[in-house]
């Protein structure tokens, strides 16, 4: 039975920085995909068409691949090109108050692994906070923005807090209630997931650089991938005959916080956060801009997936 005829007509919960949270029942909720672009914790004035589409779909693809390789997730279906049905955990700010062996809750991390060295990595390489050996280079060796490391680095991240907070091992077994052995079995998890995300794009011709994760706990002790990850949000993609020649060309998100960060937007940003100011509100996109961006959404969803991008006509629940 489809979504669409199994569940009333969702109720409208919550907004995050670019999808809807609609309840469908005590069970299922809905999200749905809008056009909305965010950097940095930071909702950009600007939106891109197809956007919403292309990450719902590209998710769903995603999911398909979990299911083939025997992860668990909370993953129903497609309710509308823009929006899929999900299974329904918990939202709760401390997970140790829900007693020993706690099921039904999401997990309040974000799991980040990192292949090469991008993004905010880079940012903490280039300033002297992470030294060559820390990423298991031989010391004192000069680092180049886009070689790949010696092995996977993992980090965690704050998931309920208004701006992402990286944590030690030891804050995040303390927010997530999760023990060691936990979170080594997450991390295998993550690297199988993403061992099939890269065998299904390479011979699309790209690399898989980096990305970040959620999961939660069914309410049968189930540990599940959830929210949505693989997309041009969550992780960043080059192109490997690019890479191979000494170029890294961005197909992710990437693109969006590059042009930020040669305004001076986000060094601004930055200063603000590090002095405890107010955050200077981000442009938009130039109009120009935003018509490349949403071609690089729908050129993502096509190297990703293996499917032509045909905007679908919007249907089903709303």
């Amino acid at each position: 039975m489809s979504p669409e005829s199994a569940a009333p007509a969702p109720t409208y919960l919550r907004r995050g920085k670019v999808k809807e949270v609609w309840e469908v029942s005590p069970t299922e909720l809905e999200f749905r995909f809008t056009n909305d672009i965010s950097v940095f914790d930071k909702h950009i004035p600007s939106e891109i068409p197809h956007k919403g589409e292309t990450l719902a779909r590209t998710a769903a693809h995603w999911f398909e691949v979990c299911r083939r390789i025997g992860v668990p997730h909370h993953f129903r279906g497609l309710a509308s090109p823009t929006s899929m049905r999900v299974e329904r955990v918990r939202v709760v700010p401390q997970v140790r108050t829900l007693g020993p062996n706690p099921r039904d809750y999401l997990i309040p991390l974000e799991f980040i692994v990192r292949y090469y060295l991008a993004g905010s990595l880079w940012d903490r390489v280039r300033s002297g906070k992470i030294s060559a050996s820390a990423l298991g280079f031989p010391a004192g060796r000069s680092l180049v923005y886009g070689e790949r490391l010696p092995e996977p680095r993992f980090e965690m991240t704050t998931k309920l807090e208004s701006v992402d907070r990286l944590l030690t091992d030891a804050e995040a077994r303390e927010i997530s209630g999760l023990d060691a052995p936990a979170i080594a079995a997450l991390t295998e998890t993550i690297l199988r997931i993403d061992e099939a995300i890269q065998r299904e794009i390479a011979p699309r011709g790209l690399l898989h650089v980096d990305g970040k994760k959620e999961f939660a706990v069914n309410s049968e002790g189930v540990v599940m991938v959830v929210d949505t990850f693989g997309t041009a949000d969550e992780d960043r993609f080059w192109d490997k005959d690019a890479y191979d020649r000494g170029r890294q060309v961005d197909f992710s998100k990437e693109f969006v916080r590059q042009h930020y960060r040669r305004t001076g937007y986000y060094d601004e940003l930055q200063r603000a956060r590090a002095s405890g100011q107010p955050e200077p509100p981000i442009p938009p996109l130039p109009p120009l801009l935003v018509d490349e961006v949403s071609r690089l959404y729908t050129t993502v969803f096509e190297r990703l997936t293996g499917s032509a991008f045909q905007p679908a006509p919007v249907s089903g629940p709303h």
